[in-house]
């Protein structure tokens, strides 16, 4: 157990390519395996490879297969984040009004008390819509992006890099995505944090548009770049790296062994360990952004100075719950959908034969 623990603690998402190469036991022809001794290595099919006997939907990088995977973020992000409303009400008024709401247990206790267990569900709406369209644009652009970084790159540098390419494709996917989920977000922290100015978004949409115009809905909008493109990089570079790690050293046996079932617990136990480091690397954000849409005439770095360096984490123990739970569940579901619909789901990366060749680890 513990030399599994040291593999994964060397092989963290950040590695160079170079130090990479050396963890995997690949650095030149000298080089011995990684893993116990005594252990073989299985051989991994690359990815480029990936669909074998199984009949898939449609071709990896298709239109058909970016729109389901479009639809997968749909499902995921618009179910996972409106299950979580409550836990997301109380947490946005523990950020604006950390006097009133103590902790989280006092921010329930609070809620209840004051709007009853309806209150609890304010912002739904605005909640699932503008999540279902971040979803929408965060998982079907991060495979657009992954594909077309991946052809620019080439075969080689595309597996040395793949860190690097994982957080630049889901930066930009998540840039877009953002703007899309900036109105129904600003909409949402109305309703949950200012109370008496409007119950249902049908209320706050138009009373927000009357009293600014569009500025209203999209003066979030930096902030939330602020707070979702970190978070988002974390994410899905994490995630893919925390899934091979897995796969190479937890996992007694290989990915295409495995059955649909076990893949799906891999997804899910990497989408929580990415899910608790995004919650962290996004938080101070989160804090901004919630002020921020509060309040009519603050700008963000007027509300960063206000608050200062404790007042950005208050509220982190609840977003850690609620966020580790959230990605984990999202990640789940997504694979979910791609099973479902039968979409093509490429293993863990694997060194290209020619870049083996290079390397003089071929025969």
């Amino acid at each position: 157990m513990f030399s599994s623990v040291a593999h994964l603690a060397r092989a963290n998402p950040f590695n160079a390519p170079h130090l990479q190469l050396v963890h995997d036991g690949l650095a030149g022809p000298s080089s011995s395996p990684a893993g116990p001794p005594g252990v073989p290595r299985r051989p991994r099919k690359l990815a480029a490879a990936a669909a074998t006997e199984e009949q898939y939907s449609c071709a990896y990088g298709s239109g058909r297969f970016f729109i389901l995977c479009g639809l997968g973020g749909i499902i995921s992000c618009g179910t996972t984040h409106t299950a979580v409303v409550p836990l997301d009400l109380v947490k946005c008024r523990m950020q604006v009004d950390p006097q009133k709401y103590k902790g989280i247990f006092n921010g329930f206790s609070v809620t209840l008390k004051e709007d009853g267990v309806r209150g609890l569900a304010k912002g739904w709406a605005p909640t699932f819509i503008g999540y279902s369209m971040q979803g929408l644009c965060k998982f079907g652009f991060y495979e657009v992006f992954k594909v077309l970084y991946s052809n620019m790159l080439g075969e080689e540098n595309a597996y040395l890099w793949r860190t690097s390419l994982y957080l630049a494709a889901s930066a930009s996917a998540e840039f877009f995505a953002d703007i899309a989920l900036a109105p129904m977000e600003a909409a949402k922290v109305r309703i949950q944090t200012q109370p008496g100015y409007a119950n249902t978004l049908r209320d706050a949409a138009p009373k927000m548009f009357k009293e600014e115009g569009l500025k209203a809905f999209y003066k979030g909008v930096a902030p939330l770049w602020m707070r979702q493109i970190p978070y988002t990089m974390m994410k899905f570079a994490c995630f893919e790296r925390t899934v091979e790690a897995l796969y190479k050293f937890v996992v007694p046996k290989p990915r295409s062994e495995c059955t649909k079932a076990e893949q799906l617990v891999v997804t899910f136990v990497a989408g929580y360990i990415a899910g608790v480091f995004c919650a962290i690397v996004s938080h101070p954000a989160d804090s901004v952004v919630s002020v921020l849409n509060k309040e009519k005439g603050s700008s963000a770095s007027q509300v960063l100075q206000r608050l200062g360096f404790k007042g950005v984490w208050k509220g982190l123990f609840a977003r850690i719950i609620m966020i580790g739970t959230l990605t984990a569940l999202q990640w789940f579901i997504y694979d979910s959908v791609k099973v479902y619909f039968r979409l093509p789901r490429p293993p863990p990366p694997e060194m290209p034969e020619s870049l083996k060749k290079k390397l003089g680890l071929t025969q």
